[in-house]
Formats: C-alpha cells, sequence, structure tokens
C-alpha cells in the first residue's frame, strides 16, 4: 500500500482539503477555506501545514483568513455554513488556552442552530513531557483533562488526537456528523500541539478525493398517511415552517403546498423567508414575536404541522400560543429528536421530499374559504400596522422605521444580520421577506456579537449579495472586531449601528419583571445613589469604527439615514451608518408570552405587580401530551 509521510498537520490539512458534499446532482467542498488565529499551540504543527500547502500550488489548498477573535471567527464560519445552506463551511483552528476556550461560545451557538462548523482548538502535550505548559489547565483528578474538554457538552462530535494514527477515523466520524442534516453542529478536534508536528507514514488512500453525500431521507408510508388523514380531518390547520424549509429547500414544493390546499404558514426566526411576506398563505411571525395574525390563528388552529422546526420557546410562545385544546402536531423533521417534539406524529424525513408526497396525498382537498378570508383579512390589518411603524411619523427616530429605511433600502436578494437585542423580535415581526436567504437572524443562541461577524461569513458564501449587518451599541461593544477582516479581506459590509445607549431590550423585560431596568443603561456611577444612574456615558461608537478601518456615515433623522443608507449601498467598502435610536420609542406589540420567572416574592411593589401578571399568563401555558 502506498503511503506519504506527512506531520499530523499536514495530513489534516490535505485531508480537509479533499473533502466534498454532493445533494441532488450538485457538488460543492466542504470545507471552502480556513479561519485561524496563531499561538505556540497551532503555529508550528497546523500553521506551517497550512502555509506549505498554499505555497504548493495545489489547486485545492484550503484559503486561510486571519480573524481577530476566536469567537468571531466560529460565528462567521456560521454564517457562511448557513448561506450555503449547510453544505459547505468554513474550518477555525486556535492555539491552546485562551484561544481554544474562546470558541466554546461559538461551538454552543452552531450545535443549538445545526449548523456545521469544524473547530481544531490545539492542545497541550499528548507526550506530557514538558508539562505543565503555558496555559495548561491542570487538573489534579486526572491528566487527561483538559481545558479543552469544556467543548464536550457543546459539540455533535469530540476527539482527541493523541497519536497520528487516531486522526485517520477521527477525521472521518468528523466529517460524517458534519454532512448528517440529522446530526450536524459543531465539531471539535482537539489536536495536541505535539502531534500536529509528528511525521507518521499515511497511507495514500485518505487524501483520496472524498464526496459526501447529503441524502434526502423520504418519509414512511404509513407514517405519511396518517398524518395525510390527520390534515384531511382538521378544519383550521396551519403549518410552522422552520430552518428546515430553507437548507432543504423545499420553499418551492411548501408554496405549491399552500397554493394547492389554502392552509396559512407561520414562520420561526429560521424559517422567515420560507414564504414571500405577501403571499396569500403567508401569516408572517409566529409565536412570542409573532404578528398578531399568525398568533390568533395558532390559537385556534387544531392541527399544527412543523416544517423543519424545533419549537423553541419563542416559536411557541413558552407552550402558550397553541391554545385549542384539542389541538395536535404533525411533525416533518430529518431529525428524530425535534420531529418528537409537542408529541407530535413524526414525519422523519427530508421537508422537501415529505412535502412533495403530502401535496400528492391532499390532491382534491382544501380548507374551508371562510378560513382562507379570515387569514387574509388578519395579514391585511397586520400589514397596515407594518405600514404605520415604517412610516416613523414624529421627531424621535424609532428602531422600527430604521427597520423600515433598511428594508426599503434593500433588494430582493440582499441579505439582512441580526442576532440578539430588541432588534430580533421587532425583525421577526417586520421585515418583509422576498427571497428565502434574505433574512439571517441567529435566534437560536442569540448571541450578542454574531452580527458582524456573521455578516462576514454570508458575505464569503455569497459575494454577489449585498449584506446588511444590523447590530445595536450592545452588541457592538462586546464583538466589532471583524470590522478589521472584512477590509483587510476586501469584503464590502453595510454595517447598521443602532445606538441607544444600554441593553435597551433587555431594559424593557426588565421593566416587565418588575426589575426597573436596573443594570441596562450605560450610564456613569451617581455619587449621590451610589447607582449607575448618572449622566450618559460620552462614547463615539461611530469614531471606534472608524478607527477599525470602515467609512462612517452619520445620521440624525430618518431622513438622513435612508440618504446614509443609499450612499453606504453604492460603495464597495465597508461602511457603518450610525444612527440613534430612542429605546422608549414604541415598537410593534407582542399578541403573545414569553415566560421569564418573577419573583415570588419582593419588597418592591413592581416586582409585586409583576408577580400577579406573571401568575395570570402562566394559566394559558400547557404541555402537549
Amino acid at each position: 500500500m502506498e503511503s506519504i509521510r506527512l506531520t499530523a498537520g499536514q495530513a489534516l490539512v490535505r485531508f480537509l482539503s479533499r473533502q466534498w458534499t454532493e445533494r441532488d446532482g450538485v457538488e460543492q467542498r466542504l470545507f471552502a477555506g480556513c479561519f485561524g488565529i496563531f499561538g505556540h499551540g497551532n503555529v508550528a504543527g497546523f500553521g506551517q501545514a497550512l502555509l506549505e500547502h498554499q505555497l504548493s500550488g495545489d489547486s485545492e489548498a484550503l484559503p486561510y483568513y486571519l480573524a481577530r477573535n476566536e469567537q468571531a471567527m466560529v460565528h462567521a464560519s456560521v454564517g457562511f455554513a448557513r448561506m450555503r445552506d449547510r453544505l459547505s463551511t468554513l474550518v477555525c483552528t486556535s492555539s491552546i488556552g485562551p484561544g481554544a476556550t474562546n470558541m466554546v461560545t461559538g461551538a454552543a451557538l452552531a450545535t443549538i442552530n445545526r449548523i456545521p462548523v469544524l473547530l481544531l482548538p490545539s492542545d497541550t502535550f499528548a507526550t506530557r513531557v514538558a508539562n505543565p505548559v503555558l496555559q495548561e489547565l491542570e487538573d489534579p483528578r486526572s491528566y487527561d483533562v483538559t481545558a479543552n474538554d469544556a467543548f464536550r457538552p457543546v459539540s455533535r462530535f469530540f476527539d482527541r488526537i493523541n497519536r497520528p494514527e487516531q486522526l485517520i477515523p477521527a477525521a472521518l466520524g468528523a466529517v460524517r456528523v458534519l454532512t448528517d442534516p440529522a446530526e450536524t453542529g459543531a465539531a471539535t478536534l482537539a489536536f495536541p500541539q505535539d502531534v500536529q508536528a509528528e511525521a507518521y507514514d499515511w497511507p495514500a488512500e485518505f487524501f483520496e478525493r472524498r464526496v459526501w453525500t447529503v441524502a434526502r431521507a423520504r418519509p414512511d408510508s404509513s407514517v405519511l398517511s396518517r398524518a395525510v388523514e390527520k390534515i384531511r380531518a382538521s378544519k383550521r390547520p396551519v403549518i410552522v415552517a422552520g430552518g428546515g424549509v430553507i437548507y432543504s429547500g423545499a420553499t418551492g414544493e411548501l408554496a405549491a403546498l399552500v397554493e394547492q390546499t389554502g392552509i396559512p404558514v407561520g414562520e420561526s426566526q429560521a424559517g422567515k423567508g420560507s414564504l414571500r411576506w405577501d403571499h396569500p398563505a403567508s401569516l408572517g411571525a409566529i409565536g412570542a414575536t409573532g404578528t398578531s395574525a399568525a398568533n390568533a390563528i395558532a390559537n385556534e388552529a387544531d392541527l399544527v404541522i412543523g416544517v423543519g422546526t424545533r419549537y423553541s420557546d419563542f416559536t411557541t410562545a413558552s407552550n402558550s400560543v397553541f391554545a385549542n385544546e384539542n389541538v395536535e402536531f404533525v411533525n416533518i423533521n430529518v431529525s428524530g429528536f425535534d420531529a418528537a417534539k409537542q408529541s407530535a406524529l413524526m414525519v422523519t424525513a427530508d421537508a422537501r421530499e415529505a412535502l412533495s408526497e403530502l401535496r400528492g396525498g391532499l390532491a382534491g382537498w382544501r380548507v374551508d374559504p371562510a378560513y382562507v378570508h379570515r387569514v387574509a383579512d388578519l395579514s391585511a390589518r397586520w400589514q397596515r400596522s407594518v405600514d404605520d411603524l415604517y412610516a416613523g411619523a414624529g421627531e424621535v427616530v424609532s428602531q422600527a422605521a430604521v427597520l423600515g429605511a433598511v428594508n426599503d433600502a434593500t433588494g430582493d436578494r440582499d441579505v439582512v444580520i441580526n442576532a440578539a437585542g430588541s432588534m430580533p423580535g421587532d425583525l421577526h415581526k417586520l421585515w418583509r421577506t422576498t427571497d428565502p436567504k434574505q433574512y439571517h437572524v441567529e435566534y437560536g443562541y442569540s448571541c450578542m456579537g454574531y452580527e458582524i461577524a456573521g455578516g462576514l461569513g454570508v458575505k464569503l458564501a455569497a459575494p454577489d449579495r449585498e449584506v446588511f449587518v444590523l447590530v445595536g451599541d450592545g452588541s457592538y461593544l462586546m464583538m466589532s472586531q471583524e470590522i478589521v477582516t472584512a477590509v483587510a479581506e476586501g469584503v464590502k459590509l453595510t454595517i447598521v449601528l443602532v445606538q441607544n445607549h444600554g441593553f435597551a431590550s433587555i431594559g424593557s423585560l426588565s421593566e416587565s419583571v418588575g426589575s426597573q431596568r436596573f443594570g441596562t443603561n450605560y450610564r456613569y456611577r451617581n455619587p449621590e445613589t451610589g447607582m449607575l444612574d448618572g449622566d450618559r456615558l460620552p462614547v463615539d461608537l461611530a469614531a471606534n469604527a472608524a478607527s477599525l478601518g470602515a467609512q462612517v456615515l452619520r445620521a440624525s433623522s430618518i431622513e438622513e439615514f435612508r440618504k446614509a443608507l443609499e450612499t453606504a449601498k453604492a460603495c464597495d467598502v465597508t461602511t457603518v451608518v450610525h444612527v440613534e435610536t430612542d429605546p422608549g420609542a414604541a415598537g410593534p406589540e407582542s399578541t403573545a408570552w414569553w415566560d421569564v420567572p418573577v419573583a415570588e416574592t419582593s419588597t418592591l411593589d413592581s416586582t409585586r405587580q409583576a408577580r400577579a401578571n406573571y401568575e395570570k399568563e402562566k394559566r394559558v401555558q400547557r404541555r402537549y401530551l
């Protein structure tokens, strides 16, 4: 058997460059590049291997991107993979210690959102000859434990490469998980720094081009027949479209099904864009951040058909929005874990395949015309509310008006990115999607700091689309470093930086639970009260963005903001549009509930009142058994 002598680091780089995915006859590279920040754990191993591979002239050499923050490079990889429907992703390598553990948050985000990323945190010496090394966690219970064990609960696959030959099954195992839509998430290979540099005679077949087929699982015929029977027997069915509809490329099948049957569709955060906003069957967002139309229909529904959704508490309004006492569930999902939720009839299958077969089984059946008319009436009323909020009349610049201006400025294929704060809720309700890939809000982990890094990944995955990053001042202060990466790579982003001087969304939540917006405003400490309720801090985030290399535009009114957006869109460099909004300006009201427990006993009147309201809302919560 032919063998090739390489270090373990060199072998892994070569292996990764030869992996491809295929779905519906279309092939693409599984690993389109590698983000990395080098330190003593990987600079001489994996870093040397990347350099050597790039200088080799190999046409399949992995492009390398220099990130500025390890957590951010995982976020960028998630943005990339989500944009590519989970068929292609990026690799992330870090040094040991803090560089590695910085990626743990990104790993959790990827796994929760069911997005594939490959993480290569360096590890301490497998030989232990130099221990304890710089940045090593010494656990007196076991020399086998390192800081990288923190990745275990947040990864869908984890292994530590203590010998070069262990790399072969570990790498194949990681790729198997990454390319399985039912299991995918973060795959972590902890890579001791001495093993990275150790040579081994590798079988040549390990480096042969390998194509991993992402198969479309078809539904079991008997289960599908039962689903058809339930739908035909229903009077007020509703579809909850989740991210699986988009990742499966099932939006066309969904539209065909609802046009045939008249069943309306509510969308989760990940599923927003499953239908165009103006489709007659579209109810828009559903759940705790849902539209009045979607939640009214959800409350009455006697059958909920979940397609590619994991039923987060926001989608179900903490199990309160599907209020019909006789409601039943049919769930279509590639993952049995998600399909089983809500005690549903489980249709474990690819969304596109299942919807296509459902359409055949429902031939000749349609909901009552009165139900269709009710959906249309509720949707029209909601859209009139959106028009009013987008208009943003008055001197105060509201967040809703800012979102409306961005919505107006975007073309059908442009992408909007967000993740945390009050904007995800407003976007979910208000944004008018025109393309399945236009709406990109990370709300599985709702991780502050995802926005700019995620936008970088989206733009790398889809360079032909304009990318609008919406970020509040709280998220910006947590992670804005990848502006530098975008500038260095010549990647154009339009970043809308909304300044409201604090954590506005948590401020509103704090007020609703009786905590009086405590700890949510960016203020000086007041020497008289001892609290952080003094004057506003003189923070200039626009100046900070300019210092990172971005072009900066400032807007003080909604008219100036609209003009600045047009200027930014015409630019070919990363541009930050800074606008200040009033955190007290009214946003779209929620017609649903979110379960955030309130202190059961308190000396504060505000908390006691909030507890009374909480107990009232809690009565509508249920378990679906």
